[in-house]
């Protein structure tokens, strides 16, 4: 399988008895269908990569997962770290979907902050037997510079930015003090996921998801307006 450089164009053609005929259009179709085969690769290697990691990726595999060639999964990234990168911005965009989207439902401030944390929860909670790319991703990449771990590090900065908005957007509602140390608070939420992933995904431990839901409260007491209460 190829990918053509341009859509194909309806040209005009004669016919037997000489008068123009239109070749049938092709181009919406091929692209559809160049798209529709990307994503099941795509889909295919973000499963393999939950399991394996980036590093586990290979065309060979995801060929056999498919049931294309090899020169056909080739054709849709052109090297394995092209496909990784992919894996990637589509990891990202689900996380950005099931995580980010459903949160801006929420009123501004403590509200938000609160359905981002418990969204990201849940994902994890979902990613218990697969593994979080993210997290993964980080040790596999944390001493290999290059593409990947660039795409890699600006997918969890995007999304380390969103949490900070919702922090500062609390402290502008009012919700959380106006000297909130935003950097700090975001060190400790984060913290709070990874030990949740450590202690059901690795040592599988019983209640970890509910201390992981009990720590949000302990973490951003020391910056209410109110000791003791919580807003929103």
């Amino acid at each position: 399988m190829t990918r053509s450089s341009a859509p194909v164009q309806d040209l005009p053609a004669s016919s037997s008895d000489g008068a123009t005929v239109r070749r049938p259009r092709r181009g919406a179709a091929t692209q559809a269908k160049g798209l529709h085969t990307r994503t099941v690769i795509l889909d295919a290697a973000l499963g393999l990569a939950a399991h394996v990691g980036l590093e586990g990726l290979s065309i060979g595999a995801l060929a056999e997962m498919t049931a294309m060639s090899k020169s056909g999964v080739f054709a849709h990234f052109g090297s394995r770290e092209e496909l990784q990168i992919a894996v990637i911005g589509q990891y990202h965009a689900r996380f950005d979907a099931e995580v980010f989207r459903p949160a801006l439902a929420e009123p501004r401030g403590l509200p938000r902050l609160r359905a981002l944390y418990a969204a990201w929860l849940r994902r994890v909670t979902v990613e218990i037997d697969s593994g979080c790319l993210y997290i993964s991703g980080a040790v596999e990449f944390d001493d290999r510079p290059g593409p990947v771990r660039d795409a890699l590090a600006a997918m969890v900065e995007t999304w380390r930015q969103a949490l900070a908005r919702a922090v500062r957007l609390a402290v502008d509602s009012g919700h959380l003090r106006a000297d909130c140390d935003v950097e700090q608070l975001l060190f400790e939420l984060h913290g709070l996921v990874l030990a949740l992933h450590h202690d059901a995904r690795f040592l599988r431990r019983p209640g970890a998801v509910e201390r992981a839901q009990r720590g949000f409260d302990r973490v951003i007491a020391p910056w209410l307006p109110t000791a003791g209460s919580v807003a929103g």
